[in-house]
C-alpha cells in the first residue's frame, strides 16, 4: 500500500465529531484572540487619558482630606461612646432596680390598709423599716446622679409628667400637678422614666353640665 492510499484510509477513519471538535476548538481560540486585543485596546486608551501631574496632585489632596475627615468623625463618636458609657454605663440597671422601690411603696400601703394590722405596734415596726430602706435606696441613688423628679405643685412638663387623670380643684391653676400615682426620676440629664400624675381642672358646676341639654331640648321642640 502506498503512502496516499494509507492517507486516503486515515481521512475516512476520521469521526466527524472529531473534525466538530476541532472547529469549536479554534472558534474559541479566536474569541480569545479578540477579547485579548480588546484588552490591549482599553489598556492603550486609559494610557492615553493620563492625568497631569497637577491633576494627580489635586486628585490626591481629595483623598487624603477625606481620608482624614473620616478618621476624625470615627474618633468624636468613639469619644462620644466611651462618654457615654461613663456616664450612663448603668442606665438600664437603675431602670430595673426603680421597681424595687415601687414594691416598697405597694407592700406600705398593703399593710397600712390592713383592718387586722391597723393601730398595731407590729405594723408601726414594719413601716419604720420600710422606710428606713427607702430612704436608703433613695440615697444609693441620688450618690449615682439618679433624683426623683418634682411632681406636686409643679406645672405639668410633657417632657417630665405623664397626666393619668384630672382632678377638679379651683385652688389650682389648670394644669398644676395635685397627685401623683408613681415617682419619675432622672439619671443626670437623661430621663428614666416619667412621673405618673394627676392633675386639675377647674370645677364644672351643675348648672354649667345640664345647659347642654336644655339646649338640645330647645332644638328637638323646633
Amino acid at each position: 500500500m502506498d503512502k496516499e492510499e494509507l492517507k486516503k484510509n486515515i481521512d475516512k477513519s476520521t469521526p466527524e465529531g472529531e473534525e466538530l471538535d476541532t472547529l469549536e476548538t479554534e472558534n474559541d481560540n479566536a474569541d480569545k484572540d479578540s477579547k485579548d486585543k480588546n484588552l490591549n485596546s482599553e489598556k492603550e486608551n486609559k494610557e492615553d487619558a493620563k492625568l497631569t501631574p497637577e491633576e494627580e496632585l489635586e486628585t490626591l489632596k481629595d483623598k487624603l482630606a477625606r481620608t482624614f475627615a473620616e478618621m476624625e468623625n470615627q474618633r468624636r463618636r468613639f469619644e462620644k461612646e466611651k462618654e457615654d458609657a461613663y456616664e450612663y454605663g448603668g442606665y438600664s440597671f437603675a431602670k430595673e432596680a426603680l421597681n424595687l422601690l415601687d414594691n416598697l411603696e405597694r407592700s406600705k400601703a398593703v399593710l397600712e390598709n390592713d383592718e387586722k394590722l391597723k393601730e398595731t405596734d407590729a405594723l408601726k415596726k414594719i413601716v419604720e423599716h420600710l422606710n428606713i430602706i427607702n430612704s436608703d435606696m433613695l440615697s444609693i441613688f441620688k450618690k449615682n446622679n439618679i433624683e426623683p423628679i418634682k411632681s406636686i405643685n409643679e406645672k405639668l412638663d410633657p417632657n417630665l409628667h405623664q397626666a393619668m387623670m384630672e382632678v377638679e380643684d379651683d385652688t389650682k391653676e389648670p394644669g398644676t400637678i395635685v397627685q401623683e400615682i408613681q415617682k419619675g426620676f432622672m439619671m443626670k440629664d437623661r430621663l428614666l422614666r416619667p412621673s405618673l400624675v394627676g392633675v386639675s381642672k377647674k370645677i364644672v358646676k351643675e348648672e354649667q353640665r345640664q345647659e347642654p341639654k336644655e339646649d338640645h331640648k330647645d332644638e328637638k321642640n323646633q
